[in-house]
Order: structure tokens, then C-alpha cells, then sequence
């Protein structure tokens, strides 16, 4: 089987490396040089579009979108150049970006009408778990698109969260997930912030944390990379900035308001707008160290 992806950035560039290891044959399209080089230093073949990206797929074989939002799905399927052109009947798009269910659920009607399948398939875990195959993959389509494409599924991660038949599922369990996580980890940085204040060693702090109640895996990870000043991009704060705001904008179109995503959301927004927007998200710790603006 052949697989084309669109986007190697952090998340889709280590599965494009997890695949060549594996011995796939993977065509990359990516605009960054940066990106470009990895993938063909992992093995994989280059295409300068999206339609070019998906022209040596075989009849049953898949397009795999890591992209930012929905916007930039749809340019990579109907833009100028787009891969829906060039998909046929009994190929996949799996849609691996965190986006509103309702974009997810509209791409997939889209696609549907071609006759082309779509997996709505949103991963969680980070780079270096997508690399090794441990990042969460939380799929969402009908029992016999799965099944024709369970080897891909497989290959991309050992941990395939099968969530229902329901295209949109896999979205709307993303957004809950990374509500979670936005909350985690604006606390964690809370507490590091508050603990730093009262004169306390952050490092003994946070061993004392992951070794109690508080523990969580977003706070140990970043607070561990904000203690020592690692800010180094892995994952940039507009991206929980936008997965916390569809978060809560979902939430809102069934009529719930809780007492504390709309608080996170707007911890990162705040972040994103005071310059942090392209840092890693680690980089909260210094946003709430800021002392707070007088009245």
C-alpha cells in the first residue's frame, strides 16, 4: 500500500518517518524546505502539490491530511491543484487535524459525494509518541472504511482508539481531550507560578506533584521543558489556543458552560496575544509569572 501525506510538520513528519521505517512507500507534500528535506532524508518521495501528492495511489490506498485547521483541509482537498482531483472511488482521506466536528462531519459529506471514504482520525501524544507509535489515534468512521484500511490504522499507532461509526466523533473526542489537557496544564503552570512565589524549589515541587494527586502527564511534560527554559517549538501555543476555543465554542452548541475551559481558553488567547503565540506551550509558566496588570 502507498500512502500520500499532506503536511510534515512535528506530528505529521514523524509519522511520515514512522512509516518509511516500516518499509511503506510514502509520497510527501509539504511547502516548508525544512520539511521537505526531513521527509526524503526518512526515505519518502516528494510532490509539489496535493494532486500530485495522491497520483501513484493504488485503488484502495489513503491520503493522510496533517494540517493546522479546517480551512487549510479544505485548500489541500479543493484548492487550486487540490487532492480530491486526483482521489478515486475506494481510496481514504484520513483527517488527522483537530478541527470543529461539524468541519469534520462537512469535509466527509464532501468527500462522500466523490465516493471517496473519510476517516476522521485526530491524534494526541506529540511528536515524539507519534514517532514511536504510542500517540493516541481516535478514529471515527464506518465498520468497512476501518477495516480496508485497519493496516494503515495500525502502522500509523499501537494505540487505535476506534470510537464510533459516526464521522465527527473522532473530532468531538479530540476537543474534549485537549480541553482537558488545556485546563491541565494552565493549572500546572498556575501552581509552579504560585509555588515559585513563595520562594519553593520548582523542580522538588514538581517531583513532589507527579508523584501525587496532582499529577498529570501535560503538566509534567511541558512544566519539566519551562523549568529549564527549554521553549523550543514542539507544540505552539495558537495550537491549544485553538483547540481550547472550538472546545468551548462546542460545548456552547449544545448548551453546556462549565466553569473552566472558557477560563482556559482564555489563559492561552492572552498568552498567543502578549507574543508567546509561536513558542512552545511550556511557555505559560513565563506568561503567569508576569506580574498581574494594576487596576
Amino acid at each position: 500500500m502507498t500512502v500520500a501525506f499532506v503536511g510534515a510538520g512535528n506530528m505529521g513528519g514523524a509519522l511520515v518517518e514512522r512509516l518509511c521505517e516500516a518499509a511503506w512507500p510514502v509520497t510527501v507534500c509539504d511547502t516548508d524546505p525544512l520539511r521537505q528535506q526531513q521527509a526524503l532524508a526518512a526515505g519518502a518521495s516528494l510532490a509539489d502539490t496535493p494532486l500530485s501528492a495522491v497520483a501513484q495511489l493504488g485503488p484502495q490506498d489513503a491520503l493522510v491530511i496533517v494540517v493546522v485547521d479546517a480551512d487549510q483541509c479544505r485548500e489541500v482537498l479543493w484548492g487550486e491543484q487540490g487532492a480530491s482531483f486526483g482521489l478515486r472511488p475506494g481510496q481514504a482521506v484520513v483527517l488527522c487535524p483537530t478541527i470543529a466536528p461539524e468541519d469534520t462531519v462537512a469535509i466527509a459529506q464532501r468527500l462522500a459525494g466523490q465516493g471517496i471514504d473519510c476517516i476522521d482520525a485526530p491524534m494526541s501524544g506529540g511528536p515524539q509518541r507519534a514517532r514511536d507509535g504510542r500517540m493516541s489515534l481516535m478514529v471515527a468512521a464506518p465498520q468497512a472504511v476501518v477495516d480496508r484500511h485497519a493496516k494503515l490504522l495500525a502502522a500509523l499507532s499501537l494505540n487505535v482508539m476506534r470510537v464510533s461509526e459516526r464521522v465527527g466523533d473522532g473530532a468531538r473526542t479530540k476537543l474534549v481531550n485537549n480541553l482537558l489537557a488545556g485546563i491541565n496544564l494552565v493549572g500546572a503552570a498556575e501552581v509552579l507560578a504560585v509555588a515559585e512565589r513563595m520562594g519553593m524549589d520548582l523542580a522538588t515541587t514538581l517531583d513532589v506533584i507527579e508523584r501525587s494527586s496532582g499529577q498529570s502527564w501535560i503538566g509534567s511534560d511541558r512544566m519539566r521543558r519551562a523549568i529549564a527554559d527549554d521553549l523550543a517549538p514542539r507544540a505552539h501555543v495558537t495550537l491549544l489556543e485553538k483547540d481550547t476555543r472550538l472546545a468551548v465554542a462546542a460545548a456552547r452548541s449544545v448548551g453546556f458552560e462549565g466553569p473552566l475551559g472558557t477560563h482556559a481558553a482564555r489563559v492561552f488567547k492572552d498568552a498567543a496575544e502578549a507574543g508567546m503565540a509561536d513558542l512552545d506551550d511550556a511557555a505559560l509558566l513565563s506568561f503567569l509569572r508576569r506580574p498581574a496588570p494594576r487596576p
